[in-house]
């Protein structure tokens, strides 16, 4: 049975996604709810990071903070959970280690570990908390803004099942695609049928937009991306709209973020995404000319920015919004998620400006 939610009052985003004009730009950030706020740690010092992503009633908290504090500033939501929980429903063990990050306690050492993988993944049973912190969080929004689901891209999650970590070369998961190629393509299946099912649960769970997170895409040379990341981002957003839309469900838009992949523009913006992110490295102009507006975009102010004086965040935030310019079909963000030592009124400045310029532009 479908849920019943409050009527959205605030559809600018989806909007924009789809191409529609705006009365202005809007915003939300990567990462806004985080650990830039310093509601987020009053929750987090009680609780352990994939023990908030696993229940539901904290997720909820934490994915309305940054709504409650910046009220009409942000345009959209996103739930609180994290890339990695796909791997934790196939098997592996992740945890979060202050000052390190999320660490596998077990990862794939070669193709032989794969085995370790459940074979059969009941998406439903192992990722249902992120079903339920959505659609709890759908039903407390009011209404306000749009709730994001997301999953992070196959070679990602790939390449972190493998490093086991963070790395600054990934060169035991690259090893992988020249030593088994065919073992990593059908890893990367395994991950992408996973993914599919888990985004299709996130809309039948009420949210109303899906951002696929290629966090490192740009570690792969254009021939690499080409043959390990874009074939599955592709599948991905084709069989989750042709699920949507076998289920009588309203096909929501899609948002590709492959990070570092600028040389990969045109195909991303070709393969059925509604949306492309852009890193801070690409320029509005660049983008435009590439995609040809065949899509719209998303970005991409460097998030580092923000530790800038306000004048300072005043006058970036206005040259990207005039690059990108008024008839572009535009989201406005960051180039990557929000760093955690900003100061969160140095983000109100970014919020308040991109709006109050993208508003006045139009007008002209």
């Amino acid at each position: 049975m479908a849920h019943q939610f409050p009527p959205l009052k605030n559809d600018l985003l989806l909007r924009a996604a789809r191409g529609e004009q705006v009365e202005r730009t809007p915003i939300w950030i990567m990462r806004q709810a985080g650990r830039y706020l310093p509601e987020f740690h009053e929750i987090r010092k009680h609780h352990g990071f994939f023990e908030v992503c696993r229940t539901p009633e904290l997720a909820c908290a934490l994915t309305l903070q940054p709504i409650d504090r910046y009220g009409s500033l942000l345009d959209a939501s996103i739930i609180f959970s994290d890339i990695l929980v796909i791997p934790q429903a196939l098997g592996l063990e992740v945890k979060m280690v202050e000052g390190r990050g999320p660490v596998f306690t077990a990862p794939l050492e070669t193709p032989a570990d794969i085995a370790r993988l459940h074979e059969k993944v009941d998406v439903g049973k192992e990722l249902g908390y992120v079903y339920e912190a959505i659609t709890l969080t759908r039903t407390k929004l009011e209404g306000r803004v749009p709730l994001l689901g997301f999953v992070g891209a196959p070679w990602t999650l790939m390449a972190y099942m493998i490093e086991g970590g963070g790395s600054k070369t990934l060169a035991k998961a690259k090893s992988w695609l020249w030593k088994y190629p065919e073992e990593s393509h059908r890893l990367l299946q395994r991950i992408t049928d996973v993914a599919v099912t888990f985004l299709v649960g996130q809309v039948k769970a009420g949210a109303q937009m899906l951002q696929v997170f290629d966090s490192w895409g740009g570690e792969l040379g254009p021939d690499d991306f080409k043959q390990f990341s874009l074939p599955y981002i592709a599948q991905i957003a084709a069989r989750v709209k042709e699920q949507l839309d076998i289920a009588d469900i309203e096909v929501v838009p899609m948002t590709i973020f492959a990070k570092g992949s600028w040389y990969a523009l045109e195909d991303l913006s070709s393969i059925g995404y509604d949306v492309v992110s852009l890193d801070w490295t690409i320029s509005p102009k660049y983008a435009r000319s590439v995609t040809k507006d065949r899509v719209c975009l998303q970005g991409n102010m460097d998030p580092t920015a923000l530790y800038g004086p306000d004048e300072a965040i005043r006058e970036i935030a206005t040259k990207m919004v005039k690059d990108f310019g008024k008839d572009a079909k535009y989201i406005a963000n960051l180039g990557h998620g929000i760093l955690p030592t900003v100061n969160p009124d140095s983000l109100k400045v970014y919020l308040e400006t991109v709006q109050q310029v993208s508003a006045e532009i139009r007008k002209q």
